[in-house]
């Protein structure tokens, strides 16, 4: 058994906050994902601080020594997440990518985000590499909001749209949640906040996430973008309303810094990884999800 919930309180930056000073390395294998959200803007630049954001891709077999180079720069590093560009079970780069830490750091914490689709059917493979915590995106549990967030899915070769994409991804994403948490594996499900959308649902997702055996829950707030540009982003008082409601079913997650898919160093302490990537790249502020 791998790390419990209550361990990664005290060694991952993102469920101890930045109390525990600790830091982690952002590992950008992921190339392709399998669904089309309306936010979502996945970009390869050097200047954006969000997630779906990376100065380059890096193959499974490159990883070792950029984790190496991080780990002299920042020593405080004790978690290895794989969140991107695209999902991580839509190809097999970030699972080959954890075989690999598994060899050579086996004291790293592993950590993964998917958008679930594979989740279910994947399953054993995260389960058998040994990771640590799963982030898993639900921003509905409603098939009619879901088609209004997501606009289709690639699932085993076949594009569904409307309805019936939302009612496979929500499907596979709870009896994926479930596996998971019954395997002792440390779960946060993270919510994109769109008001106009699913502003009235956040209650709903958290009751159903929370049963399922989800550890933690973190909210989102959207940032206006790409088909879902003239929708507006949550004000912290709505923010704060849905934190409440939420935190009746789940431990709500406060402190997100909606990272890089190549971030580096102590999250608001400490980033090397304009050190490890060196170059940057002026580009347009966007907004996707990793």
């Amino acid at each position: 058994m791998g790390n419990t919930y209550k361990d990664l309180q005290n060694s991952h930056p993102c469920f101890g906050g930045q109390k525990n000073h600790t830091g982690r390395i952002h590992l950008p294998v992921s190339p392709g994902c399998n669904i089309g959200c309306r936010f979502c803007d996945r970009t390869i630049n050097d200047v954006e601080q969000r997630p779906g954001v990376t100065s380059k891709i890096l193959k499974p077999e490159e990883t070792i020594e950029i984790i190496k180079k991080s780990l002299e720069l920042c020593p405080e590093i004790t978690v290895v997440g794989i969140a991107g560009p695209g999902d991580t079970l839509a190809t097999n780069y970030a699972l080959d990518t954890f075989r690999l830490v598994k060899l050579h750091f086996p004291n790293l914490i592993k950590c993964m985000s998917t958008n679930g689709l594979l989740l279910y059917e994947r399953a054993d493979e995260i389960i058998d590499v040994g990771i640590d915590s799963l982030t898993v995106t639900v921003n509905a549990v409603n098939p009619e909001i879901e088609e209004k967030l997501n606009k289709y899915i690639i699932y085993h070769g076949i594009k569904y749209e409307g309805i019936e994409a939302a009612e496979i991804l929500i499907d596979n994403q709870i009896k994926g949640i479930e596996k998971i948490s019954k395997a002792g594996i440390t779960v946060k499900v993270n919510t994109v906040f769109v008001p106009e959308i699913n502003g009235s649902h956040i209650e709903k997702i958290a009751k159903t996430v929370g049963k399922l055996g989800a550890n933690i829950y973190n909210i989102i707030p959207l940032i206006p973008q790409y088909e879902l540009k003239n929708c507006r982003e949550p004000t912290c008082a709505e923010i704060d309303a849905a934190r409440t409601k939420a935190g009746k079913y789940i431990d709500v997650f406060r402190h997100c810094q909606r990272c890089r898919a190549d971030a580096i160093g102590i999250p608001g302490e400490k980033e090397v990884g304009e050190q490890i990537y060196q170059k940057r790249i002026n580009v347009k502020e966007t907004f996707s999800h990793g």
